[in-house]
């Protein structure tokens, strides 16, 4: 890509978050990823030039050591000539959502991220003029907290995600709480994991997109109500499940098509490459945590319909949701641990402010701050050393908590075989596939007070307005490591 050669009608808008907003180029497979600042507070070249230096850094010698290449993609930074930023900054104005107006792109650097676009099979070949199809999941927490250090006993009951719903609902972020569960997709067993698969597909929040040939088909664009509307999503997606088009019209075939899609969905989620390795992590063992959240809507219609048992399952050990997983559980001793650490490191940063750049607590994000990382052990012996290693291992887990996991599928023939690469099966179609992750730039330090306070607001919430209403759970429904079984008397 030239970029003296820049024409901004070759680029359209492809989403924003709160940090930054990309653009896609129309015809290769790359994406260029501006940062956002709120108007009038334009940080200098310099400035923007570091923090993205920061973010490729990070991804390069930390995030890549827990997902491994195969699943990860850090980016280069490139100059653009500013005419052609300010271009295309006018472009795309009109199709920014407005909830997200409240920030500028920045204009004034020419600096930007140069990315491969995810939502294409990775790595992309010119092979792929066929149609492709890509989901975005954002699967949040997968696991309930396993800390002593919690003060409410319904945490070691119900996930963040679950219970945070309520409080988003009250507060008219969305208009009805999703049926989600993490702890479902994030079981490894194929039951549970449809479940989750389609509580997210009728509720899809900002959880879940999907994009055909890179347009946005389905998923929110924006934080409003968006109607999820089957019949047209399985309209769309009918030519890639069935392409000889011989199946019914009608709900029979809108079922048929979404299930086919949570399918493929599911084994693409548990396949694992095998020459991608994680690094020398040595992380906390899934087991530790309980593997059940009793909000869990799948409990619920377990009991209600009758089944006596679900198998327990676990999650392949190269599959990116373990990745995500171990990643996750590096937060060892919850928020409410963490923050009396986090206090210490403040109180010494009062002390000696010159410290905070030989702490590395705003980078350098480079080997020596992956080797700090490794360090699990568990003994506070009061220093300000293992207050910080804790609270970098908690930022680390923040960012594998809001990461997101691009699925991206394009048929294939049988007679195909496109350069070993993995296939998936559906009753009538083969796709071949890649699954990537992003969205793993460091959780900012100065963001645990608002976690802290946060974390305090959403168990309240639901312990005032939603425990206390609730039926009362069926007891100790699933103990772990236990034959799950279901005694239902008639009544």
């Amino acid at each position: 890509m030239e970029a003296d050669k820049m024409d901004e009608n070759e680029w359209k808008y492809h989403g924003e978050g709160n940090q930054s907003l990309v653009v896609a180029h129309c015809q290769s497979c790359v994406v260029l990823r501006f940062l956002k600042s709120p108007p009038n507070q334009n940080k200098t070249s310099e400035e923007i030039l570091h923090h993205l230096q920061n973010i490729v850094d990070f991804g390069k010698h930390v995030m890549k050591q827990f997902f491994g290449e195969n699943y990860f993609h850090h980016g280069e930074i490139i100059q653009l000539p500013l005419d052609f930023v300010r271009q295309l900054c006018l472009k795309i104005q009109p199709e920014r959502p407005e909830s997200r107006c409240d920030k500028d792109m920045d204009t004034l650097s020419g600096y930007a991220m140069c990315l491969p676009n995810l939502t294409r099979v990775q790595p992309y070949r010119l092979v792929e003029h066929r149609p492709i199809l890509c989901v975005e999941i954002k699967p949040k927490c997968g696991f309930i907290p396993f800390s002593s250090h919690v003060s409410q006993e319904i945490k070691h009951k119900v996930c963040r995600y679950c219970m945070h719903q309520h409080l988003k609902v009250a507060n008219g972020k969305w208009k009805r709480p999703s049926k989600y569960c993490p702890l479902d997709l994030f079981s490894g067993n194929k039951q549970r994991m449809h479940f989750a698969l389609k509580s997210l597909l009728q509720e899809a929040q900002n959880n879940l997109k999907i994009f055909k040939n890179g347009e946005l088909i389905y998923g929110c664009k924006d934080d409003q109500d968006c109607l999820s509307d089957w019949n047209e999503l399985a309209r769309q997606l009918k030519p890639f499940f069935f392409p000889s088009n011989g199946l019914v019209s009608g709900p029979h075939c809108t079922r048929t098509v979404v299930k086919e899609l949570i399918h493929v969905i599911t084994m693409a989620l548990l396949s694992s490459t095998e020459a991608c390795r994680a690094g020398d992590m040595k992380t906390v063992p899934v087991s530790q945590g309980r593997s059940y959240c009793e909000a869990s809507a799948f409990n619920k219609e377990l009991a209600r319909n009758g089944k006596h048992k679900v198998e327990s399952s676990g999650l392949p050990r190269g599959c990116l949701l373990y990745k995500t997983l171990q990643a996750q559980m590096l937060d060892t001793l919850d928020i409410e641990g963490l923050y009396p650490l986090y206090s210490r490191v403040e109180q010494y940063l009062e002390e000696c402010p010159e410290e905070r750049s030989t702490l590395q607590i705003d980078g350098p994000y480079n080997e020596a701050f992956y080797e700090k990382l490794l360090d699990l052990s568990t003994e506070d012996d009061g220093t300000v050393a293992f207050a910080l290693t804790k609270v970098q291992q908690y930022r680390i887990a923040m960012t594998a908590k809001d990461c997101s996991i691009m699925i991206a599928l394009s048929p294939c023939l049988q007679d195909e075989c496109l350069e070993q690469r993995p296939v998936l099966l559906t009753s009538k179609s083969r796709f071949t596939f890649s699954v990537s992750v992003l969205d793993l730039d460091l959780k900012p330090y100065d963001s645990i007070p608002h976690q802290y306070k946060l974390d305090g607001k959403i168990v309240s919430y639901y312990l005032k307005n939603v425990q206390a209403k609730d039926d009362p759970v069926v007891p100790g429904l699933f103990k772990e490591h236990e034959d799950c079984t279901l005694v239902l008397h008639k009544v």
